[in-house]
């Protein structure tokens, strides 16, 4: 042991417990703080993210991750704006979502509580330093963040300002606790730390979540890559299945709820694929396709099985003709990363048949995918996606930040009268 992650950790857990003491207005006022603290701490931020991209650019970093790192006025107001949305939704905790009372009078509840102390880990998007500890704060934790190397510095500045509004608060720095020493040995360290860590978060790349998921001792919600699937059925709207295939490649493909596979039915393929491939060429994507896709569409490059399990992180499709619903059901099935997949369909029993068979985390009809994220589903920042069916899957708000106990309320009733000595 390092000595230097289990004190932190101490800290941190020590105050959660000031966290939780809050009622949900002072949450709220908190959070309301930090986004101001950002907002006016934004130089600094920008400074410490040229920093960081200057060293990237250096080692040769490109592509996705690069995009993920950087920092704008655009993406520093995107934060503030995250912050504030999260101090406006309701908070969780206290919140009571079952209440019986037996026949003998006793009330017995189940309360949202805070879950405690939860660790985040991720790389490059300096962004998440800011939502997790909105998110768990507003949900009554401490927050524990090791960023990524990468971007030390702009999450040291973010941090910073976070703790501002905590001393304004005069609470303990260390509910939002920075790991600023980015050693592997400090994050092995971290994940053995059952007696202070009640969840543990990865963010990142697919190499990154299966370190921790395989080191961890602590419990851990994951996803480790995002192969979502666009189906379009053979009573398909052909333009809205092109703007869905645009959209969900290309508005952001390095992102996690960008398409990597377009299955497409037979009976519309020979009308509408050549020209949606088109499209999507014309605009900068690579297709890979099987041979039907090819006859198709001859600028296609043949796609292997390995294809159709990649998630490209960039302007590449993988695409396969399709004999029926059942056809694209089977693929998926085959190749999901249960993340996020599509139809695009005027059918509303094939619309049902394909979300009855897709056990995914989010499943769309005739939307993209790219709405799979907590500030389009309504959750205000997300502090991840889970496709691990635990207690939270799919994007990650404040009501996953939270556990429900029992709460039983009586006056003196006892479960065995015949025993009562008295």
């Amino acid at each position: 042991m390092s000595g230097y992650i289990r004190p932190l950790a101490e800290r941190a857990r020590a105050a959660s417990h000031a966290i939780a003491a809050l009622d949900p207005d002072q949450r709220a006022g908190l959070l309301a703080a930090m986004a101001d603290a950002v907002d006016a701490g934004r130089a600094d931020i920008l400074a410490a993210n040229a920093r960081d991209m200057q060293r990237a650019e250096a080692a040769g970093t490109t592509g996705a991750m690069l995009d993920r790192l950087k920092l704008d006025d655009g993406r520093v107001d995107g934060i503030v704006q995250a912050i504030r949305e999260v101090a406006a939704l309701p908070d969780p905790v206290g919140q009571v979502t079952r209440q019986d009372t037996h026949a003998n009078g006793m009330t017995v509840q189940k309360v949202r509580i805070p879950l405690g102390l939860i660790a985040m880990i991720y790389e490059a998007r300096p962004n998440v330093t800011a939502d997790a500890a909105a998110l768990c704060l507003r949900a009554g934790n401490a927050v524990l963040l090791r960023g990524g190397s990468e971007a030390r510095d702009s999450n040291i500045a973010i941090a910073a300002r976070l703790h501002e509004a905590l001393r304004a608060y005069d609470l303990p720095v260390e509910a939002v606790a920075l790991v600023e020493d980015t050693a592997r040995e400090h994050v092995l360290e971290l994940l053995q730390l059952t007696d202070l860590v009640d969840l543990a978060i990865p963010r990142g790349g697919e190499r990154l979540i299966r370190f921790v998921a395989e080191n961890a001792r602590v419990p851990v919600i994951k996803h480790y890559k995002g192969v979502c699937h666009l189906y379009v059925d053979g009573a398909a709207d052909p333009a809205m299945a092109t703007r869905l295939a645009v959209d969900g490649k290309l508005s952001r493909p390095g992102v996690c709820n960008a398409l990597e596979t377009l299955l497409v039915h037979a009976g519309i393929a020979d009308a509408w694929l050549p020209g949606a491939l088109q499209a999507l060429a014309d605009r900068g994507a690579e297709i890979r396709g099987c041979e039907r896709t090819r006859a198709l569409f001859p600028a296609a490059t043949p796609a292997t099985e390995a294809d159709y399990d990649a998630e490209y992180l960039a302007p590449i499709l993988a695409v396969r003709v399709v004999d029926s619903i059942d056809g694209a059901i089977d693929h998926i099935q085959r190749h999901t990363s249960d993340h996020t997949d599509v139809i695009c369909t005027t059918d509303d029993t094939a619309a049902e048949r394909f979300v009855r068979g897709i056990r995914s985390s989010a499943v769309m009809v005739n939307a993209s995918s790219r709405f799979n994220d907590g500030g389009s589903l309504g959750l205000g920042a997300e502090i991840g996606i889970s496709t691990t069916r635990l207690h939270a899957y799919g994007p990650m708000g404040l009501e996953s930040l939270t556990i429900e106990r029992w709460v039983v309320r009586g006056e003196g009733q006892v479960r065995h009268p015949e025993s009562d000595a008295a």
